[in-house]
């Protein structure tokens, strides 16, 4: 069933201060709609400046918190996730995205929120063993999730599917890709490697490949899925497919160094990564390199979004696009010199 974003209709956004929340925030205000964005205490607002929306302190594992948040509205969408693939406690990002999750859908309940649009990824999508770009039928099981965060995304889906059919939680899940873009302000695992990458940090690259598809593109295909979206279904939101060594080679071309050539084995960075996550666990940054993320870089993270184009009209302009304006904005903001 169609539906639509009315001037004045009020519309909660959690994580509306991040990378996609922010730009999911923008698309709704371009929309008409009265937004509320959730935010945490520690969050920077940086990207909610100026664009006249209401901004209320919460945290998902605060139910009371949340319950405030959730006065008067009547649409929800639930971007807010705890994105790292590394962290000193891992269950601290299985707290915020799968008990936060469940708590932030009960209160939606308790307060008779009409249609929500629940951010997954494709993180709860299983990649190994696939030939072919990977569709929405490919639902992964915790048990085999590589990780805290894929283990939590994926755990965190099931359980809004499971409330969708046993207790009518009017819920559309969407599962983006790799999103890049302006606005990158923490930034993300994947903004980091942009970062160091323009900053000619990174010398040599490991033989895996990505999914990349423009922030701003994603945030359009929620409200797509918003409004033509069934109850119930996923839908994958992306872009291109491509490996690491080309998406080096493009922010290479982008800032005037040179690409990297040397590919490198998995087997001898393992104990590279034993080491820096040793180290993080005594500075408390997060580390560049992870077991985990090793561990994932084995498969080719390939997805269509054929679905969403066929029922949503979703498109994604090209990955170039993305790198481009992340880049320029994080020149902007200060982050390169």
């Amino acid at each position: 069933m169609a539906a639509s974003i009315r001037s004045g209709d009020l519309t909660l956004v959690t994580g509306g201060s991040g990378f996609l929340g922010s730009a999911v925030v923008r698309a709704l205000i371009a929309r008409g709609a009265r937004v509320r964005a959730l935010v945490r205490a520690t969050s920077p607002r940086g990207n909610l400046e100026g664009l006249g929306c209401d901004v209320v302190v919460g945290d998902l594992t605060d139910r009371e918190s949340l319950k405030r948040a959730m006065k008067d509205v009547r649409y929800l969408f639930h971007v807010a996730a705890d994105y790292r693939l590394w962290a000193r406690d891992p269950a601290v990002i299985v707290r915020a995205n799968v008990e936060g999750t469940l708590n932030l859908k009960r209160e939606a309940l308790l307060a008779g929120v009409e249609r929500i649009v629940y951010t997954s990824s494709v993180a709860a999508l299983r990649v190994a063993g696939a030939t072919v770009p990977v569709d929405e039928t490919a639902a992964l099981t915790p048990g085999e999730a590589v990780g805290a965060y894929k283990r939590s995304k994926t755990m965190a889906e099931r359980a809004v599917e499971d409330m969708i059919l046993r207790e009518g939680l009017p819920a559309i899940i969407v599962n983006p890709t790799t999103p890049i873009g302006p606005r990158d302000i923490r930034p993300t695992p994947t903004g980091r490697i942009l970062l160091d990458a323009a900053r000619g940090r990174i010398p040599a690259f490991v033989d895996t490949g990505l999914n990349f598809a423009h922030v701003d593109d994603v945030a359009e295909g929620h409200l797509l899925a918003f409004e033509r979206g069934r109850i119930g279904e996923r839908y994958i939101l992306g872009g291109d497919n491509l490996s690491l060594r080309d998406l080096l080679g493009t922010v290479a071309g982008l800032t005037g160094r040179v690409a990297p050539k040397v590919r490198l084995p998995r087997l001898p960075l393992y104990p590279l990564a034993a080491g820096a996550e040793f180290m993080a666990h005594l500075t408390g940054k997060e580390p560049l390199l992870t077991i985990d993320g090793l561990r994932m870089s084995k498969y080719r993270m390939f997805f269509t979004s054929a679905k969403a184009e066929r029922e949503l009209g979703y498109r994604s302009r090209s990955y170039k696009e993305g790198v481009a304006d992340a880049l320029a904005w994080f020149r902007s903001a200060g982050y390169l010199a």
